[in-house]
Order: C-alpha cells, then structure tokens, then sequence
C-alpha cells in the first residue's frame, strides 16, 4: 500500500482520521506542556532543598534539557543549551549538592498512590537490571561484571531497578534504583576509591536480589498499589527470594532457567531418621521421597507436556501469542518445606522457551497464569524511554551522587511523562469510531517520543546567537586556563615536598 503525504493539502479534503482531537490531542494539550513541567518540579520542590539552599531551578532546567534535547545531555550541555550557563552550576547540583535522590523516589510513590486510576485492580512491580558501559573502572561501582545488554561480561555500572506498570492503562514508570556495587568495592584496596567517588559510608555489600528486595518492600511499605512482582531468572532462580515475597503476601511472575529442578509430585519433607550411632541427630529438613526432581527442560521435551498456542494480548504489532504449556509443581529450597507453585513454559517460533515460576492459587485459570507471565515486557520499554529518549545511557560522571541524581532525575522524567499520557487519556477522550475506520484491534498509545516532540514546541531550547556563542567559549576558555593552573600549582607543590 502506497501512503498519501497530506500535508500540503487543504483541510478541506483531508481525511478526517488527522484531525488531532479525534486522538485526544486538542491544541491545548500541548500548549499547556510547559505548565504541567512547572507545576511537577514545585510539586518536588522539597527534594531539592538542602541545609543552605533551594536548588529546584537546577533541576527544573535538568528535566528540561533531558526531554528537549536529542542528544549530548552531559552536565554542562544541558546548562549551556537550556539557560545559557556556563556548565559550572548544574555540575554542582549534580555531583555536590547534598540533595537526596531517594526522596525523588518516595515522592514518585507517593503520587502513583494519590492517583485515583492507578488504585485499580492491574498494577505491576517490574524488578529488573540495567547495565552501561565503561570506559575504564574510575566511575563509582564500574568494574568487569555481567552486562546483561550485551551478554558478556565487561566494564560496566549496572543498576538494579524497580519499575511500576498499570498495562490496562499504559502506564510504566521506574519507581526506585540502587547502583550495585561488586563486593570487591568494599575491600581495603579500593578504600581509597570509594572515598574519591564519595560511596556513602554507610553502604555495605548487598547482592542485587538483596538490593531488588529491599525496593519491593519500601515500595509495599509504601502503599503502592500492585498485583504481583515480575523478574527475570537473575532474581527468580534465587529460592530465598521467591520464598520472602510469597512469605509477605506478595504474588510474583519469576523468570527461572531452564535447569531449575522441580517435583511433578508434592515430596514428603522431613527430618530423616538417625541412621548410624555415631555422629549427630539429624535435624535439618530433606527431601525424603524416592522421586528425583527434573529439570524444568525436560519437562518442555516430554511428550506428556500439552502445548497449546494462545493469543495473550493485541499489540500495536499484531496479536502477543506464543506456544505455552502450564504445569503444577514443587521446589524445594535446601531446608526448607516443599512450596507448590505454577510452571508456565512459553515456546517462541524458534525454539526458545522461557520458564516462569508463580505462586497462584491451585484453582487460577490458565489464562490467567499465562498472561501474568508476560509481564515483564513493560521493564523493558521503561528501560528503552530512558535511554533512547531521556538521556539515562548518556551519563558520564565519576561520583556515586552524581549517579544517584541522573538516576532519580531520569524516573522523574518518566513520571512526568506517564502522568501526562495517564491525565490526558482521562480529560481528552479519543474518537471510539477510530479504530473500525484504522481497521486496528487497539490504537497505537502515545508514546514518550510523541509527548516530547509536542513538549519540544511549548518549551523551544533558546537560539544560540553567535554573541552568546562566543561568550560561551570565552568562558569554557578560562575555566580550562583556571583547570590547567591548578594542576600546575598541585605539580609544583608535589616537586617543591
């Protein structure tokens, strides 16, 4: 099919599916960006108050550059490009103000808590990590670990992210986020480093399903509406954190490798009998049943297995379906009683096959358990807005502040862009005609590209005139001069000793 370019043709024959206030965009949805911006950073004001001083003008201008700007949004770019500064200030607000990150992120909570839409039944925890190449190991937590985008292991800062989502309302947004930071950080040998990148004293080594846990329960602590948690293997694999969440009451959809032993039959568990006179009563639990476990691919390769193809959910890509084949089973953690869960296997068209653990009820339909299986989805397009549209991959700082800043800076970047599609699904009503006429199951959504183009004409980055140009320069000038004096003096102070 042959697409038309309308554009340049009269309003009088253009076919009525481009007329915006059929989508839900009147004219004063997009003028009224720059006001919803402002209101949003005095919302947050009080995240960004210190001891001496009230620092949310630096972040209202950071939030600006990073959904204005396209590209290049360091520190001192965003400055130069939003208000015309030299750089210096929000590389101060960034790295050296005293500000708390984690306030961002309750304030984040709060608000989804306050919203009315989001306390139906549909919300979901999404646990996930985020891995970004390094150049070098100076950058606070980088070093060679497991980096999950490319799937080797690299120098890298990785970080471990809590996302919410509501699919029903197509909403996703990230909700918490700790930098992990690999045990050899901890060791006397990069005492001396820790110190430079400013790692807060108080931080200790916390494996990452440590990490993801402690966010789930302030998330709960908080009040966050939600139905399950979602994680992949990295998480899901590890019994004890399966066992806590399902001890708190929370359900979960947990990614598993295809190696994870499971029981087809509940196994009697139990203390064994003292077999020997000598040595000691035995007291721990064990599996005492003759029945071995099976790896969760062997149960995908019986012929017993009954697959199905089912249809999950439209997408703006067609129809979500996939082979999958459900199961009862039993895991049993080292001692520990047996746990019944459900075994969900999905089959893609090329043979790969994803498990999925969840702690559902014995009478959950099928359905059911499929579709929370493919929940995850959601961390990923959080992950792919952030750094495809926000800047989140464009970070290029030392310090650990500095990180903990971009980071809660990007989730409210994603907030503010999840409320404004949320709040304008709600006030500006799309035409329900449109979809027969697009001969489409669901719309295609608004996207964070589509509101920060629209944000891009209300908040326009100001002209660079060639006298603002040059006085730019001038000053990158002498603070490169002042830079290089510095380290003069430093040297000569070093031979002088």
């Amino acid at each position: 099919m042959l697409w038309y370019d309308y554009r340049n043709e009269p309003e009088s024959v253009l076919p009525t599916c481009y007329e915006p206030t059929r989508w839900g965009l009147p004219a004063q949805a997009a003028r009224g960006l720059s006001g919803r911006l402002g209101k949003l950073t005095q919302r947050y004001r009080t995240c960004f108050v210190t001891k001496t001083r009230d620092v949310h003008e630096h972040a209202e201008t950071y939030l600006r550059g990073q959904l204005t700007m396209d590209a290049r949004r360091n520190f001192a770019n965003v400055e130069r490009r939003v208000v015309g500064g030299d750089g210096q200030a929000i590389q101060h607000f960034m790295s050296n103000s005293p500000w708390s990150g984690q306030a961002v992120f309750d304030q984040i909570k709060a608000d989804i808590c306050a919203t009315p839409e989001l306390a139906q039944v549909g919300g979901w925890l999404i646990l996930d990590e985020s891995a970004d190449e390094k150049a070098g190991e100076h950058s606070a937590g980088a070093g060679r670990q497991h980096n999950g985008r490319l799937g080797k292991i690299g120098v890298c800062q990785v970080a471990t992210c809590l996302t919410y989502a509501h699919p029903g309302l197509g909403v996703w947004a990230l909700i918490d986020g700790e930098l992990f930071l690999p045990e050899a950080w901890f060791s006397s040998a990069y005492a001396e480093r820790r110190a430079q990148v400013e790692v807060p004293a108080q931080r200790e080594f916390a494996t990452k399903p440590v990490l993801g846990l402690r966010m789930i329960l302030r998330a709960q602590a908080a009040g966050v509406p939600f139905e399950r948690v979602a994680c992949d293997e990295l998480y899901g694999r590890n019994q004890a954190f399966r066992a806590t969440l399902d001890a708190a009451h929370m359900g979960y959809a947990a990614q598993v490798p295809a190696n994870t032993l499971v029981y087809e039959e509940e196994p009697r568990v139990g203390v064994p009998r003292r077999r020997h006179r000598r040595g000691g009563t035995p007291t721990r639990l064990k599996v005492l049943s003759q029945k071995a476990p099976r790896e969760a691919r062997v149960l995908a390769r019986s012929r017993h297995t009954d697959w199905q193809r089912v249809r999950v959910r439209p997408t703006e890509r067609g129809w979500l379906e996939a082979e999958f084949a459900v199961q009862r089973i039993w895991t049993v953690a080292a001692g520990q009683p047996a746990r019944a869960e459900w075994l969900v296997m999905q089959r893609e068209a090329d043979g790969d096959i994803a498990y999925t653990l969840l702690n559902a009820p014995p009478d959950t339909p099928v359905q059911t358990l499929i579709e929370w299986s493919c929940q995850r989805y959601f961390t990923e397009r959080t992950f792919q807005d952030a750094k495809e549209e926000l800047g989140w991959a464009e970070f290029q700082a030392l310090k650990y502040p500095a990180w903990e800043h971009h980071m809660a800076l990007t989730a409210l970047a994603l907030w503010f862009i999840a409320e404004t599609k949320l709040d304008w699904r709600t006030t500006y009503a799309r035409d329900p005609e449109l979809a027969k006429e697009m001969e489409v199951e669901v719309l295609p959504a608004l996207s964070t590209a589509n509101v920060r183009e629209m944000l891009k004409a209300a908040l326009p980055l100001p002209p660079l005139t060639p006298e603002a140009a040059t006085q730019l320069v001038t000053q990158h000038l002498v603070n490169r001069a002042r830079s290089t004096h510095s380290r003069l003096e430093a040297q000569n102070h070093r031979d002088f000793k």
